[in-house]
């Protein structure tokens, strides 16, 4: 930790010579604080600090109801005082005229450092964050009954609106999948609720009989209806023995951790195949596919840009977006299409299994770690957007509209961009039906914006280069060296070099080389716009040139297949081209340990 706080002493005095400003007394009161308060001085208290500085360019000016855990010189607080005068006045609050864009940077890249470090959070914290999981399914329930009619219509006749050619492609494609199989399911690299992992997989002997409707064991489960035999093995389940997701925390914050829900075997690998072809009509689909995104976040990124430039849009953020949405609204987006209202009923968990509380029922759609989960929450956020539109506009909007609002409405996951003319209405459907907009990451009236990891202040980029991880201790420390290595080549790029040069003596003590190389080299070195990089040899055979690093080495664990499971593996891989691993059925899955391994490599 010691070594973590004289690298913010690095960051601080850098920025400080960049806004020609006095950073010794930042430097002592940040280290006073962190000797009586600890590490939640850097991942709790700083990053609240942030949090009321973006506040303050939303509201134009600061008050004394901001920043209340520091002492005030005047309008503003003395900690980073220097970097705050050419933002603010200190005598009024009020934002200058033309507030330093740099020291807005500073500011926020000092604080929000180590904001999203991987550091497990309190064990009170992490039980707070259960109380709120279970407390938030409460309020899915009573959000449910407290809807009208009325509203569930509306919401019905906007979702046939926006995402009639899109449900339609993929109603027809669950009616032929029994003899087509034009839905394919597939498994991912990820944990299971069985804790069944790699090949493992692909025999499976657990099959809920609410799928066998749809997707029936023989078709999917199987290579194909030959293999009947393998029935005997398979244990059906009734709705009331499924097996619930497991609901588990992992790393988010020093002050919250992530609440996600481990699906089961067959329930995800249903998911996959579900979520991939929905995905791709929603992506090509030409009334709609300029609102909602899910393979790249840079139209929300230069959206979110723009808004910064003109005010004309808003950036809005959803707090626990996916807890929130429900099962009903769901069932009311899709009534129409009964083969795709009936297949996402067939993947969707109906129980979790909570740490510390048990079995309990779930009303809403899905949380993080269900396949679906993504695309659908975005189609349901972006019907309850159109819905907020159409309350500002005063009119019905028709299919023949959609057009007008690309470049206007965009929604990936719970970042949300809208017109700002149009957000009262939006935010007042959006908490009509349940969902929560977080007021602290959400913008629309001065020139700060933020939207999928991109932050802006009047068309200026203010995005903050983020430590992921303690610095390492010595060279095993892998996962630490590489983490560190990242963190020194996203600060050069984001012009802190002297910060650079202070890691790289650090890195140094770790690794005995670390030659220049380009972005795509596999090699753990550094980053240079000046060199390109810097070859040491030519290989004997190919001739190209060659630099001596270290690069990273993984292995996936052991996990062995064959008979029905390998040919079932090969079945439903995508493409025509081979595994890229050709022990695939011998290793699969997610590597338990990373190495480092010093050799010649490519230095691009």
């Amino acid at each position: 930790m010691k070594s973590l706080m004289l690298f913010w002493k690095e960051v601080l005095e850098e920025l400080g010579t960049w806004c020609d400003t006095s950073t010794t007394r930042d430097f002592k009161t940040a280290a006073s604080r962190f000797e009586h308060e600890g590490w939640s001085f850097f991942g709790i208290t700083l990053p609240s600090f942030a949090a009321d500085l973006e506040k303050g360019l939303e509201l134009g000016s600061v008050d004394h109801d901001l920043f209340k855990s520091f002492s005030f010189r005047g309008g503003l607080p003395r900690f980073l005082g220097g970097f705050l005068d050419r933002v603010f006045d200190r005598g009024t609050g009020r934002l200058l005229d033309e507030p330093d864009v740099d020291s807005i940077y500073a500011i926020r890249q000092l604080t929000l450092m180590f904001g999203k470090i991987l550091i497990d959070c309190s064990l009170e914290r992490q039980l707070g964050a259960i109380s709120k999981f279970i407390e938030c399914e409460r309020e899915v329930r009573e959000a449910e009954q407290s809807t009208s009619a009325s509203a569930y219509a509306e919401f019905a006749d906007m979702s046939a609106t926006l995402w009639s050619n899109v449900l339609a492609k993929l109603d027809e494609d669950v009616w032929q999948s029994q003899e087509k199989q034009t839905i394919v399911p597939k498994h991912g690299p990820g944990s299971t609720a069985e804790r069944i992992l790699g090949n493992q997989k692909y025999v499976q002997v657990e099959w809920p009989t609410r799928l066998e409707a749809l997707f029936p064991y023989l078709g999917n489960a199987t290579p194909n209806e030959r293999y009947s035999y393998l029935l005997d093995r398979v244990t059906f389940l009734e709705p009331g023995d499924e097996r619930p997701v497991r609901v588990v925390l992992v790393p988010k914050t020093l002050k919250t951790p992530r609440v996600i829900a481990i699906e089961p075997v067959a329930m995800m690998y249903l998911q996959q195949g579900v979520a991939e072809k929905l995905v791709e009509y929603l992506e090509t689909d030409s009334f709609v596919k300029g609102m909602i995104g899910f393979t790249s976040q840079e139209p929300n990124q230069l959206l979110a840009k723009e808004g910064s430039l003109t005010g004309e849009l808003a950036t809005l953020d959803l707090s626990e977006a996916s807890d929130r949405v429900s099962n009903q609204l769901v069932r009311v987006m899709t009534h129409r299409f009964p083969w795709v209202s009936e297949a996402l009923d067939a993947t969707r968990s109906r129980r979790a299994d909570v740490p510390g509380v048990g079995v309990i029922r779930l009303a809403k759609f899905a949380s993080m770690g269900s396949a679906l989960c993504f695309p659908v929450e975005a189609m349901v956020f972006l019907t309850i957007v159109m819905l907020g539109i159409q309350d500002t506009l005063n009119r019905r909007i028709a299919m023949s509209d959609l057009c007008r609002f690309h470049g206007k409405v965009r929604v990936y996951g719970d970042d949300i961009i809208v017109p700002a003319d149009c957000v009262d209405a939006v935010i007042t459907r959006l908490e009509a039906f349940g969902l929560r907009v977080n007021s602290n990451k959400s913008f629309w009236n001065g020139k700060f914006r933020e939207s999928c990891g991109k932050d802006y202040y009047a068309g200026s980029d203010v995005s903050v280069v983020r430590v992921r991880r303690k610095f390492p201790t010595k060279q095993h420390d892998v996962e630490e060296v590489v983490s560190l290595v990242s963190l020194r080549n996203q600060l050069y790029f984001a012009g802190l070099w002297k910060s650079c040069r202070y890691l790289d003596d650090i890195i140094g003590t770790h690794l005995s080389h670390f030659p220049i190389v380009e972005e795509a080299s596999p090699a753990l070195g550094r980053h240079s716009v000046s060199f390109g990089y810097q070859a040491e040899k030519l290989c004997d055979n190919l001739h190209v040139p060659l630099v001596k690093a270290y690069v990273t080495k993984s292995q996936a664990p052991v996990s062995m297949t064959d008979g029905e499971g390998a040919l079932l593996k090969w079945f439903i891989k995508r493409g025509t081209e081979p595994f890229a691993d050709i022990n695939h059925l011998e290793r699969q899955g997610r590597p338990e340990k990373v190495y480092i391994k010093l050799r010649w490599t490519l230095p691009y």
